[in-house]
C-alpha cells in the first residue's frame, strides 16, 4: 500500500508528510512532491511517528469525571448554551478556537456563533500570534492578504526577517533560504536576541526593545532622501504617501538619530539602509517578534509602507511577508474565526452582513465585532461570559496573565472543553470534555503561511468515541435547533459549502476566491492537491497584486502612518529588565503533542531564562543556577543561561512549558495583558521583570518508569523530563532534611523489589535505586551540597531488559565503569549529538557544517541544528585566522 499524503499539524510553513501506519505504528517521511517542503521535515516534524499512540488520549465524553455518552453531553452543553442565552443573551457565551482546528471545524464553529448564536464571541489563540499583522494586511491592502509565496524566499536577494528566528520556528524554509545563500543571497536579522537566525546572518541589528517602528520609520526616511522610491509605482498604485512623508519630516530621521533612539551602531544602520536600498529583490520576513506587541499594527504598517514605497511587492523575490506561526492560522483567519471579521474575510458592514446572513440563512447574524482574546477571558472573569466552549488550545497555559485566566475559568459556571488529550491545563476547568480527533486520525483542509491550502488525512481509524471537531460542533447545533443548517456528513460537504460562500456574490472584489473548487466531488476533495487561493477555473495563484491593483474601492493601496510610542509598561528600579517570550526550536506550544517524543526534549529539556553577563553579575547569578524570575504578575524558576547573545538589560524565556512538565517554570502568569489598541494582539515581548537566586537547600533526581506527579502541598521547584523508556524529575527545594524525607515517601510509597542504598549524612547526600527482578524500575539521588552525576547513563539503563553485574555495581555512583561521561548540551536532537563531539570533529579539522555533518551527523536529518554548529565553528576559524 501506498503512503497517503497528509500535512504536518505544526508551524505556518504547512510541509507535506506521507505515512503508512500499521496499527498505531507509525512510518512517516517528508513528501517530496508537496511545494511547501519538498521532503524535507524538521525535527518536530521528523518525531511526528512518536506522538500518535493512545497514551493519555481522551476517548469519551466526560461529565466532569464521569464517563458519559455523546447525546448526554452534547444534550448538555446544548441546553445550558440555549439556558444562558435565553436568560442572559447571545453576547453571555463565547468560544475560544485554535489554528490546531482544520479548515472545516473553523467554519462550523464560526457559521454556529455568528449565524445561529447571533453573536461574534468567537475568537482564535491566532490571535496571539497574527491578529496585528491581519490588521496591517486591512488597512494597507483592503483585505487580509498575504502578498508573497515561498519561491519568492528564494528568488530573493536580500531577506529582512523582523523578529523572527526562522532558523528555530520555521525551519523548513531557512533551510531553502540557506540553500539561496550559496548563491549570493543576504540575510538580515532585526531582533534584541542573537539568535540562531542571527549568528549566521550578514548583519544583525541587536535592537533596543519596541524600537521597530523608528527603524523601519527611518529606513523609509532615508529611501525618500536617496530618491530610490518608486514614485511612479505610488502615483498608479498608492494612496497616503504624501501625509506618510510629512509625518516622517516631523522627527529627525538622520541615521545618527536613528541609531541612538534604537540602541544601535551607526554603521550598521546604514549598511541596512544601504543594503535595502541597492536591492530591488527584497522579501521582508515578519513574525511573533513583530506582532506580538503593543504596537505590533504599527510594526507591520511600518514594514508594509516601506515595500510600497519602492514597488517591491508582487513582483517574484519582492514583498512583505507575515509568517504565520499555527498550522492553519490562515484559515482561520479566512473562515471568519477572529472575533473582528465574518467569514470570507468579510467586515461587518451592512452590505458583507446581509450577505453572509443571505448564504447562511441566518437572520440573527451579529452587526458588530465581539470579543478578543484577552478581553473574552477578563469578561470570563467578570462574570458577563457565563458559557464558554474551547476547542483544542490550553488558555490557561498560553495566554498572558494567565494566572487570572485560570481564575476566569475556575469562576466560570460551564466551561466546555474539546480536545484529543485529558489531561491538560485548561482540562483541569472543565465541566464537559469532549473527545476530538487528534493529527493522524483527522481529515478535513489547512492553510499555510503563503495561502496554499492543503489536505490532512486520516492516517489511523478513530479511535475510541472521538470525533471531527466540525461533527462535534454540528451535533451542538443541531441539539440547539439548528440541524437543517449543520446537515453535514462528510468533511468535503463543509468544504465544499466553505468554498462556495467565498465566490458568492463575488464580482471579482472580494480576492479569497475558492470559485474553482466550489463543485469538487468526495473524490476530487479526496485527490486535492496543494493550491495558492484565490483559485479560478484556471488554477491557484503564487503571487498577489502583480497588476498593482488592491482590495480596497479605488484600487488603491493605503500608505498609513506608523506611530513610533514607547513600550506598553516601561521599566524602573523595581523591575529593571525587559521579559521577552518565545519559542525553542524542538518543542511546540504547551508539549501537548512534542512532549510525547523524547527526542525532542534532548536539545532544551528544563525551562530555562537567558539573562546578559552584566546582568547576571549585578543580581548575583551564576550560569545553570536555579533563577527566581518576577513581575508584578507573578515569579518563575528557570535554569540561568548566561549569555552575550542576550541584550543587555533584557531577558528571555521559553513559554511552552505547563503543569505536568515544570509548574515553577511557567512564563506567561508573568506576562502583562497589554494589547495593541487595534488588533487586541498582546504583548508577549515586553514585560518589565527583574531576576534573583533562587538559592535552593537541596537538590536531587528521581528517574521511573511512570510519571510522577507533584502534590500541591510540597513547595518545589519540580520538571519532569520524558526519556525514551522513563521519565526523570529534577527537584531543588529551600526546606530541611524533613522536605526530602516527605518527597522520598511520596516517590517510593508502594515500592517493591531490591533496593540499593547510599548515605552521607554529612553532605546531606542519598542515593537509591530499585529494581523489579533484573530491570530498573527507579532511583532517587538527592543532596544538600554534593554533587550529582549526568543522568544519561542511569536513562539508558531503563531500556535493558537485565542488569549485568557492573551495571549494578555502579548504580549508585551514577556513572558507566570505564566510560568518560559527556554533560555537554545536545546540538543535533535528531542524531542525539553533543557539542563536546563536534568540538573534536572542528579540531580534527573540520571547517564547516557540512564537514562536521560528514563526520558526525549532525546537521544531516532536519538541519535545525545546522546554525548552532556554524557557532560551535567560528571560535576555531578565528583562532585560524589570527594564526594565519
Amino acid at each position: 500500500m501506498a503512503p497517503r499524503r497528509s500535512t504536518c499539524p505544526y508551524c505556518g510553513v504547512g510541509c507535506g508528510v506521507a505515512g503508512q501506519a500499521s496499527g498505531r505504528d507509525l512510518t512517516l517521511s517528508g513528501d517530496a512532491a508537496h511545494p511547501a517542503n519538498l521532503g524535507r521535515l524538521c525535527s518536530k516534524g521528523g518525531a511526528l511517528a512518536a506522538t500518535v499512540g493512545l497514551e493519555g488520549r481522551l476517548l469519551h465524553p466526560m461529565i466532569r469525571d464521569r464517563r458519559a455518552t455523546w447525546d448526554e453531553a452534547t444534550a448538555l452543553v446544548a441546553r445550558r448554551f440555549s439556558e444562558t442565552i435565553a436568560r442572559h443573551g447571545p453576547g453571555s457565551v463565547a468560544f475560544y478556537v485554535s489554528g490546531q482546528l482544520l479548515t472545516e471545524d473553523y467554519y462550523a464553529a464560526n457559521k454556529l456563533m455568528k449565524g445561529f448564536i447571533g453573536s461574534a464571541n468567537i475568537d482564535t489563540n491566532s490571535r496571539l500570534c497574527m491578529a496585528s499583522a491581519v490588521v496591517a494586511h486591512k488597512l494597507a491592502f483592503g483585505a487580509d492578504l498575504v502578498p508573497g509565496c515561498y519561491e519568492d524566499l528564494e528568488l530573493a536577494d536580500l531577506v529582512v526577517f523582523a523578529g523572527h528566528n526562522a532558523a528555530w520556528t520555521h525551519p523548513v524554509l531557512f533551510r531553502r533560504m540557506e540553500a539561496a545563500r550559496a548563491r549570493g543571497q543576504r540575510h538580515l536579522v532585526i531582533d534584541p536576541r542573537r539568535t540562531d537566525t542571527a549568528e549566521v546572518a550578514d548583519l544583525h541589528l541587536p535592537i533596543a526593545p519596541q524600537m521597530d517602528v523608528r527603524l523601519w520609520n527611518g529606513l523609509l526616511a532615508d529611501l525618500i532622501a536617496r530618491g530610490v522610491i518608486d514614485r511612479g509605482y505610488i502615483a498608479a498604485h498608492v494612496a497616503g504617501f504624501a501625509e506618510v512623508e510629512a509625518e516622517l519630516a516631523r522627527t529627525d530621521q538622520s541615521i545618527s538619530a536613528v541609531a541612538a533612539d534604537c540602541g544601535l551602531a551607526a554603521r550598521d544602520v546604514e549598511r541596512f539602509f544601504q543594503l535595502f536600498a541597492e536591492t530591488p529583490r527584497t522579501v521582508s520576513l515578519f513574525s511573533m517578534g513583530s506582532n506580538q506587541s503593543a504596537q505590533g499594527v504599527a510594526k507591520g504598517l511600518a514594514i508594509i509602507n516601506a515595500h510600497l514605497a519602492t514597488g517591491r511587492i508582487g513582483k517574484p523575490g519582492a514583498c512583505p511577508f507575515s509568517i504565520t506561526g499555527q498550522p492553519n492560522a490562515m484559515g482561520g483567519r479566512e473562515t471568519g474565526g477572529m472575533a473582528t471579521t465574518l467569514a470570507g474575510h468579510m467586515d461587518f458592514d451592512d452590505e458583507a452582513r446581509a450577505r453572509v446572513a443571505r448564504f447562511w440563512g441566518a437572520p440573527h447574524t451579529p452587526s458588530g465585532p465581539g470579543l478578543k482574546a484577552v478581553e473574552m477571558f477578563e469578561a470570563v472573569h467578570e462574570g458577563r461570559i457565563k458559557a464558554l466552549w474551547i476547542m483544542a488550545t490550553n488558555p490557561a497555559v498560553s495566554m498572558p496573565d494567565a494566572g487570572r485566566v485560570r481564575e476566569a475559568l475556575e469562576t466560570c459556571p460551564f466551561v466546555v472543553v474539546s480536545d484529543c488529550m485529558e489531561a491538560t491545563d485548561t482540562l483541569d476547568y472543565a465541566h464537559v470534555k469532549l473527545p476530538a480527533l487528534a493529527w493522524g486520525e483527522k481529515d478535513g483542509a489547512v492553510t499555510n503561511s503563503e495561502r496554499r491550502i492543503s489536505r490532512q488525512r486520516a492516517l489511523f481509524e478513530a479511535p475510541g468515541e472521538a470525533r471531527a471537531d466540525w461533527r462535534i460542533v454540528a451535533d451542538v447545533a443541531t441539539a440547539m435547533g439548528f440541524g437543517d443548517a449543520f446537515s453535514w456528513r462528510a468533511a468535503a460537504q463543509v468544504f465544499r459549502e466553505w468554498a462556495r460562500l467565498t465566490a458568492y456574490e463575488n464580482d471579482g472584489r472580494r480576492i479569497l476566491n475558492l470559485s474553482g473548487l466550489v463543485g469538487l466531488t468526495p473524490e476530487g476533495y479526496e485527490a486535492l492537491e496543494p493550491v495558492q487561493w484565490p483559485v479560478t477555473a484556471a488554477g491557484g495563484t503564487a503571487r498577489l497584486f502583480a497588476s498593482g491593483r488592491f482590495q480596497t474601492p479605488d484600487g488603491r493601496a493605503r500608505m498609513v502612518r506608523a506611530s513610533a510610542q514607547g513600550p506598553a509598561q516601561p521599566t524602573g528600579a523595581a523591575y529593571p529588565l525587559a521579559l521577552n517570550t518565545g519559542r525553542i526550536r524542538d518543542q511546540w506550544h504547551t508539549l501537548t503533542r512534542t512532549g510525547l517524543a523524547p527526542d525532542l526534549w534532548r536539545h532544551a529539556p528544563e525551562p530555562f531564562v537567558e539573562v546578559h553577563p552584566a546582568d547576571a553579575a549585578a543580581a548575583g547569578l551564576t550560569d545553570g543556577a536555579l533563577t527566581r524570575v518576577q513581575t508584578a504578575r507573578g515569579e518563575a524558576v528557570a535554569l540561568a543561561r548566561l549569555t552575550d547573545r542576550q541584550r543587555p538589560g533584557a531577558i528571555f524565556m521559553p513559554m511552552h512549558w505547563t503543569a505536568a512538565y515544570a509548574p515553577s517554570g511557567r512564563v506567561n502568569p508573568l506576562v502583562a495583558p497589554s494589547i495593541d489598541a487595534r488588533s487586541g494582539q498582546p504583548e508577549f515581548k515586553h514585560t518589565p521583570a527583574r531576576v534573583r537566586p533562587y538559592r535552593e537547600t537541596w537538590r536531587g533526581f528521581h528517574i521511573s518508569r511512570r510519571p510522577w506527579a507533584r502534590p500541591a502541598r510540597l513547595d518545589l521547584v519540580w520538571r519532569r523530563i520524558p526519556q525514551a523508556g522513563c521519565h526523570l524529575h529534577e527537584f531543588a527545594g529551600r526546606g530541611d532534611v524533613e522536605e526530602r524525607e516527605a518527597l522520598r515517601k511520596l516517590l517510593l510509597a508502594g515500592v517493591s523489589g531490591d533496593g540499593l542504598r547510599f548515605e552521607d549524612p554529612a553532605a546531606g547526600a542519598l542515593r537509591e535505586a530499585f529494581l523489579a527482578g533484573d530491570r530498573l524500575d527507579r532511583v532517587l539521588f538527592t543532596t544538600a551540597s554534593g554533587t550529582l552525576p549526568p543522568r544519561d547513563w542511569l536513562v539508558e539503563l531503563f531500556a535493558s531488559e537485565a542488569l549485568g553485574a557492573g551495571d549494578r555495581a555502579a548504580l549508585l555512583v551514577g556513572r558507566a565503569p570505564g566510560r568518560p561521561a559527556d554533560a555537554s548540551p545536545i546540538v543535533c536532537a535528531c542524531r542525539n549529538v553533543r557539542a563536546a563531539v563536534i568540538g573534536k570533529a572542528v579540531a580534527a579539522g573540520a571547517a564547516n557544517v557540512d564537514a562536521v555533518a560528514e563526520v558526525t551527523g549532525a546537521g544531516t536529518n532536519c538541519g535545525s541544528c545546522r546554525p548552532e554548529i556554524a557557532r560551535l565553528i567560528a571560535p576555531r576559524r578565528l583562532e585560524t585566522a589570527d594564526a594565519a
